[in-house]
């Protein structure tokens, strides 16, 4: 589609481009930021708030003891493999302002993956939760990081909390195994000395790699999406064009239950809501319902930042329910597909809509979200300012608005590629910029685009395309059923058959008849499972995404046992 086409289709007073030059890196925003919002909240957590002047005195601590206590240069990268924290904004901001490339690493990895990620970008530094400790005294000595920074749980809480929450992470909960790295640093030490020195903010180009983003774990081998810091602030200033009619400055407080390392959060509270002095709530352990709850009740939360899955469960949670959402203006929902139930079901305990975005690692994340005035449930929205989309075939012609093929993306957002990866690059990055999302797209006629499912998830029944999102879209239908995967398994007869993994609501029951049903009054015949499963729970990412691929993985592994 040319740009002549989406002129029309945004609401009245939404910008159709932003300036992706507007700042010449992340440093000048946060400066900007921090004084113009000094005494506001920046980040809470665990009771305690951070305002925007502590985030950049402490994160020009950190700036300060990486450029005159290491040999870290520009341009060398720091892994940061830590939960929604405090610690997080300021290391990952005094890395930055040193001039450093942040590593985003997810602290529920095993060894494996942690060795891999960290060989692969060449870290020279790791910071870490105390809780890895164990995993990071296996993994260094088989990598290029010669400086470890250890950090607890309570650390940047008052002494009497810090010391108690810390004894019972560790020796009530059991959570922080034994280990020993050696010249491992705390980084409540290392801010201390940082704070006697001044830190020399760097000055990097805008084209300059910000943020290395590894992608693609779940399905292969594990790619650093190369992230500049033009890349993060257009997106920053992309989101920020979206919401502007429902954000204030100063005045929200956000509630961030999705882990700050995954691009999806890391973009949305660490760089829109910097830009708009926002503060956000951060939530250590979303699976801990009540201190998730706790907290809520405690702040007088105006957004909300989640996805389908969370959605779900904390509209089944009596105690969410009883919260009061009179200050809840704007929830927003990416990372994966939105239900149509889901999203009628918040509406109906919240009395706020579900705005849906998409995008991915390797778009900053956001490509499209629906602008928050004129919500259409069930679509992707709109491309965001200064964003092209198009849909194409499988041999790359662009087909018209109505006709289902590969979305591809074009704009500022858009990764300068994969790390040392040049063919893989290639493989999803043309000369002209245009980046091959594999997710499989209808663009209506109105602007607003639907995506019909993964390309890869796609399931070929006897020639007929099927995609599992439409599937498990129907079952959430049914009353009883919590959660829903569909896959397509080996079959003589029609190739694939459909695979139906259902878990059902607590305290309810129901029937594989039930399930055929209700299928067979809703799909067309060959949608219609010819397997169904009761699990108790199904397979997902630390994010709640529901990983389909674990659950093929398993079928095959069924048929080659059987022989």
């Amino acid at each position: 589609m040319n740009e002549d086409f989406w002129k029309d289709k945004y609401p009245e007073g939404i910008p159709t481009e932003i300036n992706p030059d507007q700042y010449p890196n992340i440093q000048a925003v946060l400066k900007e930021s921090c004084q113009r919002f000094a005494d506001k909240a920046a980040f809470t957590n665990l009771g305690k708030t951070l305002t925007y002047s502590d985030l950049y005195r402490m994160s020009g601590d950190f700036a300060a003891w990486l450029q005159n206590y290491t040999e870290l240069q520009p341009g060398d990268r720091i892994a940061v493999q830590l939960p929604n924290l405090l610690q997080y904004p300021v290391v990952v901001f005094g890395a930055i302002r040193a001039g450093l490339v942040v590593v985003n690493t997810n602290p529920l990895y095993t060894a494996r993956e942690m060795e891999h990620q960290f060989k692969d970008s060449g870290a020279k530094a790791l910071v870490c939760l105390a809780n890895m400790g164990h995993l990071a005294e296996a993994v260094v000595p088989n990598t290029d990081i010669k400086t470890v920074i250890i950090t607890e749980v309570a650390d940047f809480l008052s002494p009497a909390k810090r010391i108690l929450i810390n004894s019972i992470v560790k020796y009530v909960r059991k959570m922080v195994p034994a280990f020993h790295i050696p010249n491992a640093l705390k980084l409540n030490d290392i801010l201390e000395l940082g704070s006697h020195k001044a830190a020399r903010n760097a000055s990097p180009s805008a084209d300059e790699v910000a943020v290395l983003q590894y992608t693609g774990g779940t399905t292969g081998v594990a790619k650093g999406a190369m992230l500049t810091h033009r890349n993060l602030i257009s997106n920053m200033l992309q989101a920020e064009t979206m919401m502007a009619s429902n954000l204030g400055h100063g005045t929200e407080t956000i509630v961030a239950p999705l882990p700050l390392y995954h691009i999806y959060a890391f973009t949305f509270h660490c760089m829109a809501m910097m830009k708009t002095g926002n503060n956000n709530l951060l939530i250590t352990n979303p699976r801990d319902l009540p201190s998730m709850l706790k907290d809520m009740k405690n702040n007088k939360f105006t957004g909300f930042v989640g996805l389908n899955t969370l959605f779900v469960a904390l509209c089944n949670n009596e105690d969410f329910r009883k919260l009061d959402f009179s200050n809840l203006k704007m929830t927003i929902s990416g990372g994966m597909a939105l239900q149509i139930s889901a999203a009628e079901r918040w509406t109906q305990v919240t009395g706020a809509q579900i705005c849906e975005g998409y995008g991915m690692t390797e778009t900053s994340p956001l490509a499209t979200v629906n602008p928050i005035q004129k919500i259409q449930l069930g679509t992707i929205g709109i491309p965001v300012a200064s964003t092209l989309c198009k849909i194409i075939d499988d041999d790359g012609n662009e087909l018209p608005i109505g006709e289902k093929g590969e979305l591809c993306v074009k704009g500022p957002q858009v990764m300068k590629g994969y790390w040392l990866r040049e063919d893989a690059t290639k493989e999803v990055l043309d000369d002209q910029g245009w980046l091959r999302t594999g997710d499989i797209a209808i663009i209506q006629e109105d602007g607003y685009i639907r995506i019909v499912d993964r390309k890869k998830d796609m399931i070929l029944v006897s020639g007929f395309n099927v995609y599992p999102n439409e599937i498990e879209d129907v079952l959430s239908k049914l009353p009883s059923v919590l959660q829903s995967a569909a896959i397509g398994v080996p079959d003589k007869k029609s190739g694939e058959a459909i695979k139906v993994f259902i878990v059902v609501r607590p305290g309810e029951s129901l029937t594989e008849e039930q399930v055929i049903e209700h299928m067979r009054s809703n799909l067309t015949s060959y949608k219609i499972a010819r397997q169904i499963e009761f699990r108790d729970e199904l397979p997902t990412t630390n994010v709640g995404k529901i990983l389909r691929r674990a659950l093929r993985d398993e079928e095959l592994k069924k048929l080659d046992a059987a022989g």
